[in-house]
């Protein structure tokens, strides 16, 4: 979209030279809707299909019959006959081999599409916008790095033959564009090379003339990627290739200064679209950056509204944190420091037993028990020992008998 006030019209034998110059049609300024220009051509280019189907007999055409039910198999027909492998096969069904397909093609499909006329108006209006954006044209693949001015006006394109308009258009800078259309030429992938169609090639320029200069169009039939068109009749496939805006266009002077009875303006509509109105921008300042910290906005906000949580996102064990702990049972801090200074205490007594045992009179008394106790312990193993020699002697001396004593003998 551009807002220039006037374009320069280039004489057609200098690019460096400006013969006149004409005011910007309103028709470049309207808003570039990129989701109507994809939507327009895609229900336009389907209007250029044919319709075609199938063989309404193919694969229905076999001599078959269910065997239907009670032999263990499907009841889908199968081929009749035997000895061969054919014999027994199922087939009609869309699953099966050999067979029909799902949901055959007809002619009575839906080939065509329909396409509201000011849809159609405006995606060509926003095609024509988007051409005069040069990082566009340049974003679709054009090499127009050396092209003088967008949109270009040519102020005759009525070449004596086509060798003289391809010096034209070199001039312009769009032998580039034309250089990399024609090395783009290659066979068509898939089996619509064998079709009408056997090789693809990208595209070029568009040449838009008036009534003033028709010739141009059987001058630009040989040159590989240049299109023309009328500018009474501009459509959304040649202006937007693959429903991608931003096509390189050559105007003549006098289809240029056409754009205004055919588009209207903001003041007035067509002259020759009836009801015709430009599509005019949802804003007028797209900085909404700008209109938000603007200070006719700032005044009329309300203060930033903040959340406070009234708990946490997960769930505290007061068992295990003091400050969850803390706040169910305010005593818990208190009992705490008890325990502690209680601990502390206890640490202190051991300590000071500790310390105590570890003195120079508990080590006497240590020993001293000590020596007690293994005294008492020797005077045990010496009792027992004496006793057990007394009866080895009385076994050894056959006297001995389990049970009695001498107490039992005096009875």
């Amino acid at each position: 979209m551009t807002s220039r006030p006037v374009v320069s019209v280039y004489k057609s034998d200098n690019a460096k030279e400006i013969v006149d110059s004409a005011p910007m049609p309103a028709v470049f300024n309207t808003p570039i809707r990129n989701d109507i220009i994809s939507f327009v051509h895609t229900q336009l280019a389907k209007n250029r299909r044919q319709g075609h189907a199938v063989f309404y007999k193919a694969g229905a055409e076999h001599s078959a019959e269910s065997w239907g039910t009670g032999r263990a198999v499907a009841r889908i027909p199968r081929i009749s006959g035997s000895g061969t492998s054919r014999a027994g096969q199922a087939t009609f069904g869309n699953m099966c081999r050999k067979a029909r397909m799902f949901a055959p093609l007809k002619i009575w499909r839906k080939w065509h599409r329909k396409c509201n006329i000011t849809q159609r108006r405006h995606a060509i209006a926003a095609a024509l916008a988007a051409s005069a954006c040069t990082p566009l044209v340049m974003a679709r693949g054009h090499r127009v790095q050396s092209v003088p001015e967008f949109p270009l006006v040519i102020e005759s394109l009525n070449a004596p033959n086509t060798k003289s308009l391809l010096s034209t258009l070199n001039t312009f800078g769009a032998g580039e564009d034309l250089t990399k259309v024609r090395k783009s030429r290659h066979i068509r992938s898939g089996a619509g090379k064998y079709r009408n169609s056997r090789y693809v090639m990208g595209k070029g320029p568009l040449i838009i003339y008036g009534d003033d200069t028709e010739g141009v169009k059987r001058m630009a039939k040989n040159l590989p990627g240049v299109d023309t068109c009328h500018v009474q009749r501009l459509n959304i496939l040649q202006l937007a290739p693959g429903g991608h805006l931003g096509r390189f266009l050559i105007f003549t002077k006098d289809a240029f200064k056409a754009l205004n009875s055919i588009f209207g303006t903001y003041r007035y509509g067509s002259l020759e679209k009836s009801g015709y109105k430009l599509n005019r921008n949802v804003m007028s300042c797209a900085d909404l950056s700008r209109i938000i910290n603007s200070d006719q906005v700032q005044s009329k906000l309300r203060e930033v509204l903040t959340s406070v949580r009234s708990h946490d996102k997960t769930k505290k064990n007061p068992l295990t944190n003091k400050a969850m702990m803390n706040r169910l049972n305010p005593f818990a801090k208190k009992k705490a420091e008890i325990l502690a200074k209680a601990e502390a205490s206890r640490h202190a007594v051991k300590q000071k037993a500790l310390k105590a045992k570890k003195s120079k009179a508990e080590r006497a008394s240590k020993t001293k028990r000590t020596a007690t106790f293994t005294g008492l312990q020797d005077g045990l193993k010496n009792s027992f020992k004496q006793a057990q020699d007394i009866i080895d002697e009385e076994e050894k001396a056959g006297n001995y008998v389990p049970g009695e004593t001498e107490e039992e003998e005096s009875d």
